[in-house]
């Protein structure tokens, strides 16, 4: 089953890095394969948000959607991804974001696995790179909501 884990220090804030992830319905904009992502759900449960969400994904000719429930943790600058329907039988997304002295590391690991052996052997390469793009994409998005990071960090709210 492939998996892909990495830790990427960024020059932005852990809460910085935090805020660009859960913020769902951009991806759109900047996440490689997303063509379209709509929240179906949103709950609040204490400091915990949990959101439903039904993301369409492109690449060529291939067309898919797929619906995750994502729980949102702020006070832990935690994200974790667990499927819900569409074309995997397993998928597992979690984001951690660990404050440093020179911004934060992001932590990503995501588990996946087809439903379909030939959908696995058509799309699984290009999953592949597509997830290993994913941290990078969030630091370029980062650059373009925040600016640059060497006059010091800023406010996510700004």
């Amino acid at each position: 089953m492939p998996s892909f884990t990495t830790q990427r220090p960024v020059p932005f804030t852990a809460e910085q890095m935090y805020a660009l992830v859960a913020d769902v319905e951009t991806y759109p904009e900047f996440l490689p394969l997303c063509e379209r992502l709509t929240v179906t759900r949103r709950e609040q449960q204490g400091d915990t948000e949990i959101l439903d969400a039904a993301m369409g994904i492109g690449y060529l000719t291939f067309r898919e959607t797929f619906s995750t429930r994502v729980t949102l943790r702020p006070a832990d600058n935690a994200i974790d991804v667990t499927y819900l329907d569409g074309p995997f039988s397993i998928l597992d997304n979690r984001w951690r974001f660990i404050p440093s002295d020179t911004g934060s590391t992001v932590d990503f690991f995501i588990n996946y696995e087809f439903k379909s052996v030939m959908l696995g052997l058509l799309m699984g390469a290009m999953f592949d790179t597509a997830f290993r793009r994913f941290a990078e994409a969030f630091e370029d998005r980062a650059r373009v909501v925040y600016g640059s990071p060497q006059g010091g960090a800023q406010n996510p709210a700004a």
